[in-house]
């Protein structure tokens, strides 16, 4: 719990972190649909596996430059001298595995016969209560097993249940706000 202007504010206590505060309270949950902002946040989701969401923000200008803007049609022309420029490149996180991912997964948006917005919500769950404690949050669920195997059939790469999961409750697919938090209901 935070104190603004004297008045007691209560965030998820991830939230609560400095660094995290911010995105807690201005994006986390938030819709967010289009398939530029979609692919940005899958490829996010992608490089995060295995480290701190913290250190994806800290570094997420350096993703949108290196990966001009998340632009898919750009990210699909890349090559080995791209590759090996992003594989010097300290803005980012520097695995090739995840950027040779990030570049193939550009490529197969591009091949989809639909929007990959609308594929991406087609797996969004109906709503559920509000969850009173992170013991109540899921790491997987049925639905973010479907889209990774949705998305991994289609061609897509370096995307799990657990990164399918991390991304529906980072663009508002799913609202894991704890009950209570004052980004569960933002004001429009």
């Amino acid at each position: 719990m935070s104190a603004t202007s004297g008045a007691a504010v209560v965030r998820c206590p991830w939230g609560e972190a400095p660094a995290m505060t911010q995105y807690h309270d201005t994006e986390w949950g938030r819709e967010l649909r289009g398939d530029r902002e979609l692919f940005e946040r899958l490829s996010l989701e992608a490089f995060q596996s295995g480290l701190s969401w913290a250190i994806i923000l800290r570094k997420r200008d350096g993703f949108r430059e290196a990966f001009a803007g998340f632009e898919p049609a750009v990210v699909a022309g890349f090559g080995d001298d791209d590759v090996a420029r992003l594989l010097g490149d300290a803005g980012i996180v520097r695995n090739r595995l995840k950027i040779e991912a990030t570049i193939a997964n550009a490529r197969t948006l591009l091949e989809l016969e639909e929007s990959f917005s609308d594929l991406l919500w087609s797996f969004a769950p109906p709503e559920r209560p509000a969850p009173a404690s992170y013991a109540d949050v899921p790491a997987i669920t049925p639905e973010s097993v479907a889209m990774a195997k949705g998305l991994k059939k289609r061609g897509f790469r370096f995307f799990g249940p657990t990164t399918a999961y991390a991304l529906m409750q980072a663009t508002g697919m799913v609202n894991d706000h704890l009950a209570g938090c004052i980004a569960r209901h933002p004001a429009p």
